[in-house]
């Protein structure tokens, strides 16, 4: 059996434009319609012209609660001069009744008096106010929308009111999902064995087609098997509309997707000059596309969404939506290779005057890149990159409102921040977006003015205090004012019992201590090696001393997962990830807010947020925190 086939780049608007002719070829958007009750129309998008069934209203209607007369015996009326018309001459109406002949007038109610039997008029009515005639607003033929019409919920209520039962509507496509692979797993609760992995892409595709107005059905996962795979697509192709095959599409021994496509149909493209999502495959059997869509969830998605979203769409009577964009500008420089579109995702905030794109990892499998994004930047194929504060466009992946409401937060990780970020969306709907930079990271992110406030808790060895030094010594030229958030207990984390029996640094002398330190500027690295120096010991005696990580947690997990068996951290991180923990030092962890870059009405809100007591009591079920100066002001450098 055939495994793979060789894996080209081709240009992503060639693919496009390719992909779109076979398709036009096999007569694939030829209109496809279906009959659907009105009642289940909404958002649909009408196949044929939809002409009104009966006239609306159907009767003359009274237009007001009052009395039906003929105007003729009303036309003495004045408030000087009432008129009194017999109970044979007038008849009782509310809005929406029938107006029987000979009656072609309604009086409001207001405007009547009744004594006895006798309705005593004070105005003059003219012939046929207050009475809808028949038609006044659809007649019976006239046309209610036009083909091509995405049904709302107005249409729905004129559709029913124009006697219509059913409306002619374009089919929603079929999408069926096929994810492969023999190390996925379906239960997300278990525990997992190495190599083994959760599914979710095919359910990420499906809530997509979803979004988009298609309808699903997916495969259970096949595994990597030739004839099981074949059997998989053989059922599920004559069933849909578009075949997305998840995974399977690169070059590896297992990767059987291109080849199946070619036994049963053709391949039109195998491989894109895209970055993610190389792999990729458009396919046709029959005259069905198929997409192969790569096994990282960022790979899969964009794929997905450059081929599928338009088709989508397009088999509906839909133009494709535009997304709205965004001029931003780069705070780091992003080189990319020559000859590829690349696309990269990017947090979006303003500071002061100006929007700012912060790019997110680039790496394919990073899922939660899908999640934290606000917009997607790409560099053309004829580029070799985009220089820091260099300008550039972001179709935005979320609305402009939350991004124009959103603070940025740049330096040392704590898991305090995200508390922050709770309590401010929740009772201010401001968003707090944090980078895990370092303290360093966070003073330099302040000085080139690309962030709001920083998280620090760098130690002035030689003064043995806390941030100010640093802050007097880089930032003066700016208003800045720093803000304890709390005291925190620093020390190492060790696996649950701690089974190594480590008590204190000098036990990272032993070569059997596998160590994971943070990366240069991080104030944990900086308290590390003043404790090293004070004991005397050199940093060449630690094994790992030169491995790094960049938060707390990817620490924490480092050693829960058996990657180490010690790191410097906070005693939170550890009680969270059900480690053990061996406290050395006892630090400040400050927030310094750049004054004139932070919009006014927020500095109150921040304020209260560190104020609150649910954030309070937060940390203090975390551990390691001492709140005695939370909320104060440590310092204050105003220039003006």
């Amino acid at each position: 059996m055939k495994r793979n086939i060789y894996i080209r780049n081709t240009p992503l608007q060639d693919a496009i434009t390719s992909f779109n002719q076979a398709l036009e070829g096999a007569g694939y958007f030829a209109p496809d319609e279906e009959w659907v009750p009105v009642r289940e129309c909404l958002g649909r998008v009408t196949s044929r012209a939809v002409l009104s069934k009966r006239s609306s209203p159907h009767y003359q209607a009274s237009a007001m609660d009052g009395i039906a007369v003929q105007a003729r015996d009303t036309y003495a009326a004045s408030e000087t001069n009432p008129v009194r018309i017999d109970e044979s001459q007038y008849l009782m109406v509310d809005t929406g009744d029938y107006v029987p002949p000979p009656f072609d007038a309604v009086v409001m109610i207001e405007d009547v008096n009744f004594i006895n039997n006798q309705a005593e008029i004070i105005k003059a009515a003219v012939p046929w106010q207050h009475i809808r005639s028949v038609g006044e607003d659809l007649v019976a033929q006239d046309m209610i929308v036009p083909s091509y019409y995405t049904l709302g919920s107005f249409e729905v209520a004129a559709l029913i009111s124009a006697g219509l039962d059913q409306v002619a509507v374009f089919k929603q496509p079929l999408v069926g999902i096929i994810p492969t692979g023999t190390e996925l797993v379906q239960n997300a609760a278990i525990d997992l064995e190495p190599g083994k992995i959760v599914e979710s892409n095919s359910y990420m595709l499906a809530s997509l087609c979803r979004m988009w107005g298609a309808k699903t059905i997916r495969h259970p996962i096949v595994e990597d098997d030739w004839d099981k795979l074949l059997a998989a697509v053989q059922d599920m192709q004559p069933q849909c509309d578009l075949l997305v095959i998840c995974s399977g599409s690169s070059a590896g021994r297992e990767d059987y997707t291109s080849a199946l496509i070619e036994t049963l149909g053709e391949v039109l493209h195998h491989g894109l000059a895209i970055k993610p999502g190389k792999p990729a495959i458009l396919g046709m059997i029959g005259a069905k596309p198929v997409i192969g869509v790569p096994g990282y969830p960022v790979s899969a998605q964009l794929v997905f969404t450059l081929f599928a979203r338009p088709l989508i769409y397009r088999k509906q009577g839909l133009a494709v939506p535009q997304s709205e964009a965004a001029d931003c500008q780069l705070t780091r420089k992003l080189a990319s290779p020559m000859g590829v579109d690349e696309f990269i995702y990017v947090n979006l905030a303003r500071v002061r005057e100006r929007l700012l794109a912060y790019p997110l990892s680039r790496g394919a499998g990073i899922s939660s890149n899908l999640v934290r994004a606000d917009g997607v930047i790409t560099i053309a194929s004829g580029q070799e990159g985009i220089n820091a504060g260099e300008k550039t466009t972001a179709i935005l992946t979320r609305s402009r409102r939350e991004v124009e409401r959103s603070l940025v937060c740049m330096g040392s990780h704590d898991l305090c921040i995200d508390f922050l970020t709770d309590y401010l969306r929740r009772q201010h709907d401001i968003r707090l977006l944090s980078a895990n930079v370092g303290s360093m990271g966070g003073i330099m992110a302040l000085l080139r003015g690309e962030t709001h406030m920083a998280g620090i808790h760098l130690l002035d060895t030689e003064r043995g205090e806390y941030n100010v030094s640093y802050l007097q010594r880089y930032l003066t030229g700016q208003n800045w004012r720093l803000i304890n958030v709390a005291k925190r207990q620093q020390g190492l984390i060790v696996k649950k019992g701690n089974p190594l029996g480590i008590t204190a640094l000098a036990a990272l002398t032993d070569p059997e201590v596998r160590f994971i330190n943070r990366q240069k500027g991080a104030g944990t690295r900086i308290l590390l090696d003043y404790l090293l120096k004070q004991q005397g010991i050199k940093p060449d005696q630690i094994n790992g001393y030169t491995r790094e990580e960049y938060t707390h947690l990817a620490v924490a997990a480092a050693v829960k997962n058996d990657a180490c068996d010690c790191g410097l951290g906070i005693m939170s991180v550890a009680r969270v990830m059900e480690l053990d923990f061996v406290p050395l030092a006892e630090e400040q962890y400050d927030l310094c807010l750049l004054i004139d870059f932070f919009p006014e009405a927020w500095l109150d809100i921040l304020s209260e947020a560190l104020a609150n007591i649910a954030f309070r009591n937060n940390l203090k079920e975390m551990g390691g925190y001492n709140l005695e100066l939370t909320g104060q002001l440590i310092a204050d450098n105003k220039l003006h």
